[in-house]
């Protein structure tokens, strides 16, 4: 159980009334992120305060009315899950950068050029966000973030999120073995065994990563295998 002096704040807020429980912020961050955490490892205090601070509590038909419920274990995930984390300065700038990391791969791995029908670099995707002053609100869920983002970076590189179809054919020497390596990178759009024992097919991959897909075929069958771009 973590001490009071350790503890943050969370917070929730149903009409005008205010639920706080006192917690651990590492462990209510992992419970955030969907992992499976002790509730009574995480509450410094096993109690639901109106407001922390001074110690002031909701009665008990006010959180049974809001929560259906008055087991505090019950009621710290829910609050925690679903309201404010207080989080530390530490916590606040780890969180925004891990996040910004995942909305810059995400976009990179997923969108291209449309006049090029090129990937964008890493680098030019993070040039555009600070040029177009991308905050990273780290309370916000990924796919908002990576929305935003998106809105907010087009009018200063031409992108978009789209796929491709890549036609594939591997030489009978590697087909059998980088089968399911290449199959596993995309969605499988047509799928042939020649009688030669060569492999053919059609793969469906997000635009922003032909270049890996094209590193692990060619690795896969020794620089043997022949790809073009469908759409």
């Amino acid at each position: 159980m973590v001490t009071l002096d350790n503890a943050i704040t969370a917070r929730l807020k149903r009409g005008d009334k205010h639920f706080e429980v006192m917690v651990d912020p590492d462990l209510a961050l992992s419970l955030r992120k969907g992992e499976d955490v002790d509730i009574a490892a995480m509450l410094a205090v096993e109690d639901v305060f109106e407001n922390a601070s001074r110690g002031d509590h909701p009665s008990k038909e006010s959180v049974e009315g809001t929560f259906e419920t008055t087991d505090i274990f019950v009621i710290a995930e829910h609050i925690v899950k679903h309201g404010e984390l207080h989080l530390t300065k530490e916590q606040r700038k780890q969180i925004i950068e891990d996040k910004r990391k995942q909305v810059v791969s995400i976009i990179a791995q997923g969108a291209f050029n449309p006049q090029t029908k090129a990937p964008h670099p890493v680098s030019r995707i993070e040039k555009a966000m600070e040029e177009a002053g991308i905050n990273i609100d780290p309370m916000k869920g990924i796919d908002e973030l990576v929305n935003k983002t998106m809105d907010a970076i087009r009018p200063i590189i031409p992108i978009r999120f789209d796929t491709v179809e890549v036609a594939v054919r591997i030489p009978a020497d590697y087909a059998a073995k980088s089968y399911g390596d290449v199959v596993g990178f995309g969605e499988l759009v047509k799928d042939e065994w020649q009688a030669d024992g060569s492999w053919i097919g059609v793969i469906k991959i997000p635009a922003g990563i032909q270049l890996d897909f094209y590193g692990l075929v060619n690795r896969l069958s020794k620089g043997s295998a022949e790809t073009k771009l469908l759409k």
